[in-house]
């Protein structure tokens, strides 16, 4: 891979990553918008531990929150509160990680790697995201999340695992419609993707063994202009939806999706 193909890869996954368009519906489309050759399953996870630890590091309070209800869980201290919240991201995850693995050792996930699918899928959930942030109310805050919701908005983030519906905005737009704010809705988004990227950085980790030592060195530096991208636009979108709706998020998505099925 060459650095501009690197380049290029860590900004599209650090912006798309963390706004709602879908990451890995980008991903799929760059090999198709450019001459660059497919960048492969490696790529892919490296560039998502970059934006892992983006997430870990802009939500540090929180990590650490969750880190000490992790503890309290096994008697290690007390704090029933965080214990709660700790408990709900593992539950919400599961629904992702079951799904997960059954693609994968199915061998499922290339099948979904294609224009087509990318397209209706950023129409389709990019619509839902409009209806569910139009209508949806403005009165929960992450740390009320009940057990019922955080099911509801792991299942959200199962089906992100199709490319072009978008893991943060499919799980931002379950959040919405459940009733919760903007900015906590992507709040608990984000860290809802902490076990669901570290598992997918797990079930590579032979892939990563495996690979050349060119593979591995390019695997690294996309990585780590990934966490760079990632962090910026963490900040900006957080910032953003104190202020502003996400129909212009709704927008971008139906007007890619039809351009992609008009073009492909």
């Amino acid at each position: 891979m060459t650095l501009l193909q690197q380049l290029i890869i860590a900004i599209v996954q650090g912006i798309t990553e963390f706004l709602p368009i879908s990451s890995s519906g980008h991903l799929i489309l760059i090999p198709h918008l450019t001459d660059f050759p497919d960048q492969g399953p490696l790529i892919d996870v490296a560039v998502h531990i970059g934006s892992l630890l983006a997430i870990i590091l802009y939500f540090r309070k929180d990590v650490a929150g969750l880190a000490r209800g992790g503890f309290a869980s096994v008697g290690l201290g007390k704090d029933p509160d965080q214990r709660r919240l700790f408990w709900l991201i593992v539950i919400g995850t599961i629904p992702a990680v079951a799904l997960g693995l059954f693609l994968k050792l199915g061998g499922y996930l290339e099948s979904f790697r294609t224009t087509d699918l990318v397209a209706i899928n950023l129409i389709v959930y990019g619509l839902l995201l409009g209806a569910a942030d139009r209508w949806g109310r403005q009165t929960k805050a992450y740390e009320n999340m009940t057990l019922r919701d955080a099911i509801l908005v792991g299942l959200a983030q199962a089906m992100a695992l199709i490319p072009g519906t978008s893991r943060s905005g499919a799980t931002m737009t379950m959040a919405r419609a459940l009733g919760y704010e903007r900015v906590q809705a992507a709040r608990f988004s984000f860290l809802l993707a902490i076990p669901a990227v570290a598992g997918a950085g797990l079930l590579a980790a032979l892939d990563l063994a495996e690979a050349s030592a060119q593979m591995q060195w390019d695997a690294i530096v996309t990585g780590v202009f990934t966490f760079v991208a990632a962090l910026a636009t963490m900040a900006f979108l957080m910032n953003f939806l104190r202020k502003a709706s996400m129909l212009v998020f709704v927008i971008y998505r139906v007007a890619l999706g039809c351009a992609l099925l008009a073009l492909f």
